[in-house]
């Protein structure tokens, strides 16, 4: 996840003419920018949060009709006699990703003492990119759960005997001698020994399937029927200091993730640590600022670590960057004077510099 910001300028020498061309073009296709492209000077800077995907399987247990007679007519004592609900965390994943930093509210001076044309923004007003545009980036891919099953319904598979007993325990006698009959068909078919013999391999398998989908549903109404599915939990977590395992989430085997302050839920928990790491950048300005500054600013983000705990086991550990544990400042006031046309674009992340290239106006 770490990624340092980058600084690369690339000066160009053009002529006069070959530089009013490009400005005209540029100005003549700023009324076709994207709707999130605008002219206005207000945006704000990211701050960097770190997103938690957590995969919750649910695993649930409906007995069956005819549970109370599976030792009885199956010799089965282990079916389940009771609902039942279990969840388990499959997996849990990172990302960096940026949210608007209300603290770090600007207005750009677009004037004609400086050469900004447009500014893009997201639609949290973060800033992207100065007199450019920038490609579509890429959304985490979201967990897409699959399709269910409708179940299938044993009366489907009952003959009449099995309808129309009197009792349940008799029903329950009859279907299971029914289960042991679909068996024994089962390995005469298996042996080559049936009374009819399917012609070929794929009627024999048919044959089988057909027999095992039927064993199946019936033993449903001993077993029961168990359901699983999963669920994709985001958690966004915005550190803004050092913290020694601050609960992050809870999570209960028998009511899956729950609320940070439910005690019902055992505790997962961060841990953030500042590295004290910041790169330099070259573009940025130190000298006092003046209300003639173009104030485009960009952050030099800090580096830091989190870990993920659960009780006293590490479950991860990584490094990025992150905008608010560094440090903002305005670009020199020259990139966007009178001299140079400049296109900036920014890391969303961390609001550091992307790519950054100048040219000069004669």
């Amino acid at each position: 996840m770490e990624k340092t910001p980058s600084f690369r300028m690339n000066v160009k020498h053009h002529t006069k003419k070959l530089l009013a061309v490009a400005l005209t073009t540029l100005f003549a296709s700023s009324g076709a920018l994207a709707q999130n492209e605008v002219k206005g000077t207000t945006y704000y800077l990211p701050q960097t949060a770190i997103q938690f995907s957590v995969l919750v399987e649910r695993t649930a247990t409906q007995p069956g009709d005819l549970c109370m007679y599976s030792e009885r007519f199956l010799k089965k004592s282990d079916v389940a006699m009771k609902p039942t609900t279990q969840y388990r965390i499959l997996d849990i994943t990172a990302r960096a990703t940026g949210v608007r930093d209300t603290s770090k509210m600007y207005t750009a001076n677009i004037n004609s003492k400086h050469s900004i044309v447009t500014l893009k923004v997201n639609e949290d007003g973060i800033i992207e990119a100065v007199n450019t545009t920038t490609a579509e980036r890429p959304k985490p891919k979201r967990f897409v759960p699959a399709p269910k099953q409708q179940p299938l319904n044993p009366r489907d598979y009952m003959n009449q005997d099995i309808l129309t007993a009197a009792s349940k325990a008799k029903t329950a006698e009859l279907v299971a001698q029914e289960i042991y009959d679909i068996r024994e068909s089962r390995n005469q078919l298996n042996k080559g020994q049936a009374d009819f013999m399917p012609k070929d391999g794929e009627q024999l398998r048919l044959m089988l399937n057909n027999l095992n989908t039927q064993e199946t549903v019936l033993l449903q109404l001993f077993e029961g029927i168990t359901e699983r599915d999963t669920v994709e939990h985001i958690i966004t977590y915005i550190p803004t200091k050092e913290v020694n395992k601050d609960v992050l989430f809870r999570f209960s085997q028998k009511l899956g993730l729950v609320d940070k302050d439910d005690l019902a839920g055992a505790p997962f928990y961060i841990s953030i640590a500042d590295l004290h790491s910041m790169p330099t950048n070259a573009a940025v300005s130190d000298e006092k600022r003046s209300k003639d500054d173009a104030n485009i600013y960009v952050t030099m983000p800090g580096k830091i670590s989190f870990t993920l705990h659960r009780s006293e086991q590490e479950l991860m550990t990584q490094e990025l960057y992150a905008g608010q544990f560094g440090k903002t400042a305005p670009l020199d006031n020259e990139f966007f004077g009178r001299k140079l046309f400049t296109t900036l674009v920014y890391d969303p992340v961390t609001g550091s510099v992307e790519d950054i290239k100048t040219e000069p106006m004669k």
